[in-house]
């Protein structure tokens, strides 16, 4: 079969999709009283195929060139008329029959997949007019301005910062060091956002389930410093310790998958704390009902200045860290584990793991990774005391000192699981 053929249904095809969506929102309006519905659409990306073929045939841009201003002088004499008759300003039916034909020529003489792509994210757009705009009017110009710093800080400042240490010791990465700040706001961000939308209960588990498979200390800095603007603290206590849990197994999952054998002595201790951590956040999140919505404080979702104080900290416990870990060899990896795993526990946890191949034995490599843990919860309390109130600390403290409790119990009485070696 002609390759050109299936280009030309694929053109044929987006502007099917567009016509539909936009012969649906005018399936009332009399015939032949609007300027394009489905056919007319789907006709679009079709012609906007056949002059990416011509023009390739003749091997002259200038083809699809003229096609294009064509069209779009026809299309919009036609679409001024309409808007002259219905009085309406509106220019997004111009511009979408110019992205029909566009992509049509895409998908014959481009990437099929990036038009295919394109004509779904156009419709989708296309169809979302209604939520776009109710979102609109509901945004506050705090959101807006946190939006646009969090963009500033992930689009403009991360890539320039230099991706290397800049410390004797290796420690401090200033790119690192900033993506790490940058999470943080991401995330209070996100969490504010679900919290709108989703309403105050379901949207904070949302956004600390899937801000806490990134970096549970993160998602915890995040939920003190809301903690710290608003009166209802105990849900968000409860949240940061189903963080903490879900942080738990994400690092057994890593060490089963790297180290089966470290695993069988870590394993059953890690599912201890995790299910101490859930039944803690169960209580906390739902002790009022959980039918009651909190109260949401007229708030920025996320301040610039604690955000880069936590940089700087997280720079200097960084670099002490590194420096300490270069004082010690592979007898001082206990304490290299507790030290390292303050801040980054996947860093300290696979730094152990790498050790089983140069001869230390399993088990100690396994208290080398609870170790790791154990002190990324003592970091995520402490960055919590700073971030938040004490009304927020002391309920999520309770519940890391009965994790860790229910994890040393588990480790010092019940025998290794049964994996292979």
């Amino acid at each position: 079969m002609d390759p050109l053929l299936p280009r030309l249904g694929l053109a044929l095809a987006i502007g099917l999709l567009v016509g539909l969506e936009r012969g649906w929102r005018e399936r009332d309006a009399p015939d032949r009283s609007r300027t394009a519905g489905f056919r007319t659409y789907g006709i679009s990306g079709l012609l906007g195929g056949i002059f990416a073929a011509l023009g390739a045939a003749v091997d002259s841009v200038a083809v699809l060139a003229v096609g294009f201003v064509g069209f779009t002088a026809v299309f919009a004499w036609f679409k001024l008329r309409e808007a002259t008759h219905d009085a309406d300003f509106s220019v997004t039916g111009v511009i979408a029959g110019m992205a029909v034909f566009a992509l049509g020529a895409l998908a014959v003489a481009g990437d099929t997949l990036a038009a295919a792509a394109g004509g779904t994210a156009l419709t989708a757009l296309l169809a979302s007019r209604e939520v776009l705009h109710g979102m609109l009017k509901k945004l506050t110009w705090t959101e807006l301005r946190s939006a646009l710093v969090l963009a500033v800080m992930t689009i403009i400042v991360l890539p320039v910062l230099p991706d290397r240490t800049i410390d004797p010791w290796g420690g401090a990465n200033p790119r690192e060091i900033w993506f790490f700040t940058v999470l943080i706001a991401a995330i209070s961000f996100a969490g504010y956002v679900a919290t709108r939308i989703l309403g105050e209960k379901r949207g904070l588990l949302v956004s600390t389930l899937a801000g806490a498979v990134v970096s549970s200390t993160a998602v915890t800095v995040a939920l003190a410093r809301m903690a710290k603007s608003g009166p209802t603290v105990l849900p968000l206590a409860g949240a940061a310790s189903l963080a903490a849990m879900v942080s738990l197994l994400r690092v057994g999952a890593i060490v089963g998958a790297i180290r089966p054998t470290v695993l069988a002595h870590a394993g059953l201790p890690i599912v201890a704390a995790a299910i101490v951590l859930a039944a803690s956040a169960g209580v906390m999140f739902f002790r009022d009902g959980g039918a009651e919505p909190m109260e949401q404080p007229a708030r920025n979702p996320f301040d610039l200045a604690p955000l880069l104080a936590f940089a700087a900290l997280f720079a200097f416990v960084s670099t002490v860290s590194a420096a300490l870990s270069g004082l010690v060899d592979e007898r001082g990896l206990l304490a290299t584990s507790a030290v390292s795993g303050t801040f980054d526990v996947d860093v300290a946890v696979l730094s152990s793991l790498r050790l089983v191949e140069q001869g230390i034995a399993p088990a100690t490599v396994a208290v080398a990774v609870l170790l790791a843990l154990a002190a990324n919860a003592v970091g995520r309390l402490v960055l919590a005391a700073l971030a938040g109130p004490a009304r927020f600390v002391l309920p999520l403290g309770v519940a890391t000192a009965l994790a860790g409790l229910a994890g040393a119990s588990a480790y010092l009485v019940l025998a290794p699981l049964p994996f292979p070696a």
